[in-house]
């Protein structure tokens, strides 16, 4: 039966009939693709999505690449390496032109931080070829140029024949493969399901950032950004962060001009790439621009209540200790006094206030402007202001203890309030120096305003600044408007000495912590130098507290000489500055920041908490102090799986600054937790507390809670 059967196979007819099986489809394949041109590590050919020409004048074919495992080849735009595949068609017959259309591509990181964008392991280009002659027959000779990496790049000439016959076009077997990556190439909407709602640009040459944020009905799933622009300027991995419901999405592209170009006013292409959907836009962006005149309006009357509240909260952070003198003095010398004195007096002082707020608005549009790399606090990071903030504070404390009467220039006088009084200028004065020494930290919705005002232009720089200076002037406005809470003190007397010399101390101690802030960034050597400097000063103003004219004009030339050396000794000591930053991190249970091996430890399971201090942050020590020493906190913080990392922005860091731009903050004190919970990262509030941390590690944590649990 068996044998039977097996003769039935072997007749000629059936052998014919089962070749023909086999044959067929590789015959088919023969006339729809080309051979394979191929190398050890590549192989390309030409296929075609019908088997013959058929009666239009276009066909439709497909760049197909095949690499071996870990090999790539680039995109149209591929990033700090590599050159994008090339097609030439020149030596084909009854071809007029053709289209080429490039698939979304993957980003990957390079050996020595290079970022390059392409195709692993395989990739189909679609071609559209227009014919000179309908229905004719079509013979496809490509010349193709490409590249394909791995550990190195070899550059690749391939040639591939096709002739496709003419007669009616049936569907090929490789349409289907051609469809498939056609789906992927991205494509301009035609619709409003998915918009760029806003934009802006960041800083000045040579590094700027582009941050753009897109809008779509649906959730965005895990989208993708890729930006193209003029050769001389190269666009860096975006950082993004998605809206609570996954409907917003917003990217911080960093971006590198080879030149001494701006990006603004540049023709760009904006590709975005996310399971669900694959877009591109052609825009062109100034500093800041929206698509929605009602959206910015709105949002900017947001951001600037959200900076009165900030402003206003300012008064009650740690940061105001150092001026607590200040402030107390302004109030306690108006004891029984005029009301009328009483109101302009402190009017004065809400001027001051919203004058220093002007002045590090404007600063900050200048340094954008250079395209420094802007922060709110970040002039604690200079040396020199500090310097001048010791000298006037060692100055005022020589005031409080009666070595000298401070002279107000009658310009000064005279600028600062209509009736030319020098108290009111004085108290003018007073307010602008207790608000340069109040803004080294972040307050709770100050974060928001000013990371808002910073990413803007000119206009909302200052409209925010402004407003944040009228939200600190808000106590002063408040005494102005009922001046009889001052006045209903007792009288200045005797009793006002042993004020004046309290007060006295507090800054003199405020001084003392500027220095040690100095020490921290110029080294021991120099904040020794100056600490002897601010003492001779000190001593000097109280030796020839006598009323003598000739002494008196030594001393001011003696302090004026000691003043102008004190601002060279950063220059003198520079050398001695050695690697101050990160002397200070690293210790005990803290490493120091590396923000680039986040990703990885998260996807090993462990959570990562990251806390970025400075010595100047005293709302950063008062968090340590309550929270992060406290028991309860330290122990959890032990356990294993749990990384600590510590940045120190004491002094400027390129990396911490980036950091924080990543996730729109421009102050500190900043804490963030990472966990299997929260790959991207949750952000504490400014004032922790031991609740939110606890929650918000447990948080981070969920997913490899479960996992151990299963």
């Amino acid at each position: 039966m068996i044998r039977q059967k097996l003769k039935k196979l072997y007749h000629p007819i059936a052998v014919l009939t089962w070749l023909s099986c086999f044959v067929t489809p590789f015959s088919a394949a023969a006339n729809n693709a080309s051979d394979w041109d191929s190398t050890e590590f590549t192989a390309v050919r030409i296929i075609a999505a019908s088997d013959s020409v058929g009666n239009t004048d276009r066909i439709r074919l497909g760049l197909q690449f095949r690499m071996e495992p870990g090999w790539k080849i680039y995109w149209r735009s591929p990033g700090d390496a590599g050159s994008p595949p090339t097609l030439d068609l020149t030596n084909s017959r009854n071809v007029r032109d053709f289209s080429f259309y490039w698939p979304a591509p993957q980003r990957f990181l390079e050996a020595g931080n290079l970022e390059t964008v392409g195709y692993l392991d395989g990739v189909v280009f679609p071609i559209n070829v227009s014919l000179e002659v309908a229905g004719k027959e079509t013979f496809i000779h490509g010349i193709i140029d490409y590249q394909a990496c791995k550990t190195i790049c070899i550059p690749i000439k391939a040639s591939v024949t096709l002739t496709l016959p003419q007669g009616p076009g049936k569907p090929s077997t490789y349409v289907q493969l051609i469809d498939k990556y056609l789906a992927k190439v991205p494509v301009r909407p035609t619709d409003r399901s998915i918009t760029i709602e806003e934009g802006s640009l960041f800083g000045g040459v040579p590094r700027q950032e582009l941050i753009l944020g897109l809008r779509m009905d649906g959730e965005f799933d895990d989208p993708i950004l890729f930006v193209e622009g003029p050769s001389h300027f190269r666009f860096n991995k975006a950082t993004k962060r998605l809206s609570d419901h996954s409907h917003k999405v917003v990217f911080r592209v960093p971006v590198a001009s080879l030149s001494d170009a701006t990006l603004a006013n540049e023709a760009l292409m904006v590709t975005l790439v996310d399971k669900k959907v694959a877009v591109e836009f052609p825009i062109r962006i100034d500093e800041t621009w929206y698509t929605n005149e009602r959206v910015n309006f709105v949002l900017l009357a947001s951001i600037l209540g959200i900076a009165l509240l900030g402003g206003l909260i300012l008064n009650l952070m740690p940061c105001v200790l150092p001026v607590l003198a200040i402030k107390v003095l302004g109030v306690v010398q108006h004891g029984g006094g005029d009301s009328r004195q009483v109101r302009m007096s402190f009017l004065s002082s809400a001027c001051g206030i919203l004058f220093s707020f002007l002045l590090l608005g404007i600063g900050a549009i200048a340094l954008k402007a250079t395209g420094t790399a802007v922060g709110w606090g970040m002039q604690f990071q200079e040396p020199k202001f500090l310097i001048f903030l010791t000298l006037v504070l060692t100055i005022f404390a020589s005031n409080l203890l009666g070595f000298f009467e401070i002279p107000i220039p009658a310009w000064v006088a005279k600028q600062a309030t209509p009736k030319k009084n020098p108290q009111f200028a004085g108290s003018f004065w007073t307010g602008a120096l207790a608000t340069l020494l109040a803004t080294p930290c972040s307050a709770p919705f100050l974060g928001t305003a000013v990371g808002f005002a910073l990413t803007s232009g000119p206009i909302e720089i200052i409209s925010i600044f402004s407003v944040l200076g009228i939200g600190m002037a808000i106590p002063y406005l408040l005494l102005a408007a009922v001046p009889s809470f001052a006045t209903r003190l007792p009288r200045p007397g005797a009793w006002m000495a042993k004020v004046r010399a309290v007060l006295a101390v507090a800054l003199l101690g405020t001084a003392i912590w500027l220095l040690s802030i100095i020490a921290a960034q110029i080294g021991s050597l120099g904040g020794g130098l100056l600490t002897g400097l601010m003492l001779a000063c000190f001593l000097i103003f109280w030796i020839s507290a006598e009323k003598d004219t000739v002494r008196a004009k030594v001393t001011t030339i003696t302090v004026l000489v000691a003043s102008v050396v004190s601002f060279t000794i950063p220059q003198l000591v520079s050398g001695q500055n050695l690697a101050v930053n990160s002397s200070r991190v690293g210790q005990g249970s803290w490493k120091q920041l590396d923000v680039s091996v986040i990703e990885k430890l998260v996807n090993k399971g462990n959570v990562v908490f990251v806390d970025i201090t400075a010595d100047w942050c005293l709302t950063c020590k008062v968090n340590k102090a309550l929270v992060l020493d406290k028991k309860k906190v330290v122990e959890q913080l032990k356990k294993p799986g749990i990384i600590l990392m510590q940045g120190d922005w004491t002094s400027p860091d390129r990396e911490i600054s980036q950091y924080l731009l990543n996730f729109g903050r421009y102050g500190i004190p900043f804490d963030a937790i990472y966990g299997p919970g929260a790959p991207n990262g949750i952000v504490l509030p400014e004032l922790l507390s031991v609740s939110s941390l606890l929650t918000t590690l447990q948080e981070a944590s969920a997913i490899a809670e479960e996992d151990a649990k299963q």
